[in-house]
C-alpha cells in the first residue's frame, strides 16, 4: 500500500464541501476578526476529519456495491490497494483525534445573551457545543453508512442535514447565533446538489444502479427531476427573501445584497444545464471546482457579497 492511496482513500478533494463553515464567519461581519478567523479554519481542519473518517468507514462498507461503478471500482478501497483493517484504523485515528479537537475548541455550552429580548424575560438562550455538533455529525454519518442510505427520500434529507450541521459548526465555533436563514438557504442548496447527484447515478448505471445503491431502485429520472426543480426554487426564493428581509437590511445597513440575486441564478442554471445537457452532477465537488463559468460565477458572488457586507470596514 502507497501513501498516495491512503491520502486518496480520504478523498482530499471532497473537503471543499466543508467550506461552508466560513458561512457564519462571512455573514455575521467577523471575517478580519484575528480569533473568529482561527477558530473557523480549525473548524474547517476538523470537520475534513470528520468527513473523511466517515468517507473510510463507507468505502468499507460499500465495498462490493463500489466495484460495480465505473468510477468508484478505482477507489483505492475498492480496488484492493488499500486493505479494510487499515482503513478502518485510519477512520477510527481521524475520529478521535477530529472529537478531542473540538472537544477542546469549545467543550461546553454556548450562552447567547440575545439583547433583543426585553429583561423580565429569561435571555439567556442556550446552543450546543461545538463537540455536541461535531459528535452529531459522526454518528449522523455513521447511522447513514449503515443504515439510513438505504432509505428513499431520507437518503438525500441526511446528506443536506449533513450540510446544516458543518453551517451550525462554523456559527457555534465563533459563538454566534444561529440564523434561521443560514438554516433555510442551506438545506435548500444541499437538497439540490444531492438530488442531482442521485440523477446522475441513476442515468450512469441505469439497471445496475440498485446492484450499487438499494435506494436508486426507488427513483427514476422524471420523479428526480420534479425534486430537483421544486428544491431549485425554493433555493432561489429563499435566497432572494434573504437578502430582501427587514433584518438583513438592518444589519448590513444596506439594501445592496439584493444585487447578488442573478449571480445565484446563474449559479442554480447552470448547474441545472451541466446536469440536464451534460449529465454532470455526478460529483458536486468536482462539478462546482471543474465548470470555469460556474467557478467564476462563485467568486463574483463572493466578491459582490464580501463588498455589501464589510462597505463600511473596506470604506475605513
Amino acid at each position: 500500500m502507497a501513501v498516495t492511496d491512503l491520502i486518496q482513500s480520504i478523498r482530499p478533494k471532497q473537503w471543499a464541501k466543508n467550506i461552508i463553515v466560513f458561512a457564519a464567519l462571512i455573514f455575521s461581519k467577523n471575517c478580519f476578526a484575528a480569533i473568529p478567523l482561527f477558530k473557523t479554519l480549525a473548524t474547517f481542519v476538523l470537520f475534513c476529519g470528520l468527513s473523511s473518517a466517515v468517507y473510510l468507514l463507507n468505502d468499507c462498507l460499500d465495498i462490493e456495491r463500489d466495484r460495480l461503478h465505473p468510477v468508484k471500482a478505482k477507489r483505492p478501497i475498492a480496488s484492493g490497494r488499500v486493505a479494510i483493517g487499515t482503513a478502518i484504523t485510519f477512520a477510527v485515528v481521524l475520529a478521535v483525534a477530529s472529537l478531542a479537537g473540538s472537544f477542546l475548541l469549545q467543550p461546553k455550552l454556548m450562552v447567547d445573551l440575545n439583547p433583543s429580548i426585553s429583561s423580565d424575560q429569561n435571555s439567556a438562550l442556550l446552543f450546543p457545543s461545538f463537540f455536541v455538533v461535531a459528535s452529531s455529525y459522526l454518528v449522523l454519518f455513521v447511522l447513514y453508512s449503515v443504515v439510513l442510505k438505504n432509505i428513499v427520500i431520507l437518503d438525500v434529507l441526511i446528506i443536506a442535514i449533513g450540510f446544516v450541521l458543518r453551517a451550525v459548526a462554523g456559527a457555534v465555533a465563533i459563538e454566534v447565533s444561529i440564523s434561521s436563514w443560514l438554516f433555510i438557504c442551506t438545506i435548500f442548496l444541499s437538497l439540490f446538489l444531492a438530488l442531482c447527484k442521485r440523477r446522475n447515478e441513476s442515468l450512469v448505471l441505469t439497471e445496475q444502479g440498485a446492484n450499487h445503491r438499494k435506494t436508486l431502485s426507488d427513483y427514476d429520472v422524471r420523479l428526480l427531476d420534479q425534486m430537483i426543480a421544486v428544491v431549485a426554487a425554493c433555493c432561489l426564493m429563499s435566497y432572494a427573501l434573504y437578502t430582501t428581509a427587514v433584518g438583513t437590511i438592518h444589519k448590513f445597513h444596506s439594501v445592496s445584497l439584493v444585487f447578488t440575486i442573478p449571480f445565484v441564478i446563474y449559479g442554480i442554471f447552470r448547474y441545472l444545464y451541466l446536469v440536464q445537457r451534460k449529465e454532470g452532477g455526478g460529483d458536486p465537488s468536482q462539478q462546482l471546482l471543474g465548470d470555469k463559468p460556474l467557478l467564476i460565477n462563485i467568486l463574483l458572488w463572493g466578491i459582490a457579497s464580501i463588498a455589501v457586507i464589510y462597505k463600511e470596514s473596506l470604506l475605513k
